[in-house]
């Protein structure tokens, strides 16, 4: 193999296979992949894309549920300088058609139970479970011995979730990975020693590159599950395989609903990780006075930027719950208003970013683009504040926020009122269009017991000024979302707009 910077995706793992061969890296239902392991078979598997007839530079799709054949399937790609191209797994009909053709993916790495999903024509190889598949395929093959791929090649094109319009495809290069990776390594404290499960969809950028990536890059060994199951991770926790955890807030919110949560024995947790959506203040502290000794970490960000931006540690949370934290070690972030000018701490801006960890653009979008990349800086449509001390705190989306009378509501002070209401499960606040109102703050409540519109309209009122408070409330069994378990407000506002 022609020897380049090293400063690729697959670098990561190839240095830490050198460095520790016999030490198990991955583990993935009753099969298990020490570090050299994994380094030969991502080589193999490199040379079967290959030879597919790919050449650097071809985009690869990835339709898969979590498996350590996806990973292998990322790596491989990597390696062979394709463009990986993850699939959310839920994706049917129009909306995985769009990803698959507008990224141009000339083969689709699928799982067989998913592979009639995809639209006539596309060229498919089977990840797993299959006698032709990628992991199957990978033993007989030869290690692949080309060109390193270049520091500044593309390596991924990770697509937005589309909760406000359709995903874009941000381009990532090998490059930007590996500055995010030294990034959360270094903000959330990964180690060797650390036993982390991994059990969010690996499509995902968080769950991929804010953890499994990092955490090969550092030589733990890694657990993935196939979803986030309760009870595996709670036996594994007690079981004391695993001290190390990410998840969303829905998934915190649902391992705290358990029956059992205050029973099991979860004192081996060591690090609790949240991110990919706002996390409610109330929940939080209900997690924190039940776990004590555990260090929960904030994570925030955005495809666009690898996708970490910024992180709260443990001993940074008391008297700024809902802070994201600072900017991590290689993006540099801003408050600015619509010209682009900073505004003073503590008054609401849009947070903008410069970063080695951004991407290139968006795939095929020279408009949108434009639009994100202005004066240097990545315009990321969040709305935050900035305190004296450099902490940010994300207000709402831009997107998101209410205009109700003219006054600006942000919906995550409404949220985080109506989670202190016994009767509230889940909610999302969103806005409607009301002709008196302009929008209307309404409530879409997941109950818990009963619970009335006017119970909980009362109670927000007890908290926030009456005009923050909903003007209606909708009641419904579960919340859209998407499956790194961000709430699809869109959803929302198209369902019950009418």
């Amino acid at each position: 193999m022609t020897q380049g910077q090293g400063s690729t995706v697959d670098g990561v793992l190839r240095r830490s296979a050198r460095r520790t061969p016999a030490r198990v890296a991955v583990e993935y239902r009753d099969r298990s992949w020490t570090y050299g392991e994994l380094d030969e078979a991502v080589s193999r598997a490199a040379s079967v894309l290959l030879g597919l007839g790919l050449a650097p530079g071809d985009r690869v799709g990835a339709y898969g549920h979590n498996s350590d054949a996806y990973l292998i399937g990322f790596l491989a790609c990597a390696r062979a300088g394709l463009v990986h191209v993850p699939v959310n797994q839920n994706l049917t009909g129009d909306d995985l058609a769009y990803i698959v053709g507008q990224s141009g993916s000339s083969v689709v790495l699928a799982d067989p139970d998913l592979a009639d999903r995809l639209p006539d024509g596309v060229r498919t190889l089977p990840l797993r479970d299959a006698e032709d598949s990628l992991l199957a395929r990978q033993a007989t093959a030869p290690a692949y011995d080309g060109p390193e791929p270049r520091a500044e090649d593309l390596v991924q094109l990770l697509y937005t979730s589309g909760t406000t319009a359709l995903p874009k495809g941000a381009m990532m290069t090998h490059r930007a990975l590996v500055h995010e990776y030294l990034s959360a390594i270094t903000a959330l404290d990964l180690s060797a020693g650390d036993r982390p499960v991994h059990s969010l969809p690996l499509y995902h950028s968080a769950q991929m590159h804010v953890f499994l990536l990092p955490y090969l890059a550092v030589g733990a060994t890694n657990i993935v599950l196939d979803a986030p199951d309760g009870d595996r991770i709670f036996e594994l926790i007690e079981a004391g395989r695993v001290d190390s955890l990410f998840a969303p807030p829905t998934v915190w919110i649902g391992l705290s609903n358990r029956p059992d949560f205050a029973t099991r024995d979860l004192s081996g947790l060591r690090k609790a990780y949240y991110g990919a959506s706002i996390m409610p203040v109330p929940v939080l502290e209900r997690l924190r006075e039940r776990l004590p000794k555990l260090g929960f970490y904030n994570c925030f960000g955005q495809s666009e930027i690898g996708p970490l931006a910024t992180v709260l540690a443990p001993d940074e949370h008391k008297g700024r719950m809902d802070s994201c934290g600072r900017p991590v070690l290689f993006v540099d972030a801003r408050v600015v208003d619509e010209d682009g000018k900073d505004v003073p701490d503590g008054t609401p801006g849009e947070i903008v970013y410069r970063s080695p960890q951004l991407c290139e653009g968006y795939w095929d979008k020279p408009e949108e683009t434009s639009a994100a990349f202005r004066d240097g800086w990545f315009h990321s449509g969040d709305l935050a504040v900035r305190d004296a001390h450099g902490y940010y705190t994300i207000v709402d989306r831009v997107k998101d926020v209410i205009n109700s009378g003219g006054v600006l509501v942000p919906s995550r002070q409404v949220e985080d009122a109506l989670y202190t209401h016994e009767g509230v499960a889940e909610v999302a606040v969103i806005g409607l269009p009301d002709e008196r109102w302009i929008e209307a703050v309404t409530a879409v409540v997941v109950p818990r017991g009963e619970v009335s519109e006017q119970d909980l309209i009362a109670h927000v009122r007890e908290k926030l000024a009456h005009f923050k408070a909903p003007k209606r409330v909708e009641f419904v069994d579960e919340l859209p979302r998407n499956a790194s378990g961000k709430i699809l407000k869109r959803e929302l506002r198209n369902r019950f707009a009418g």
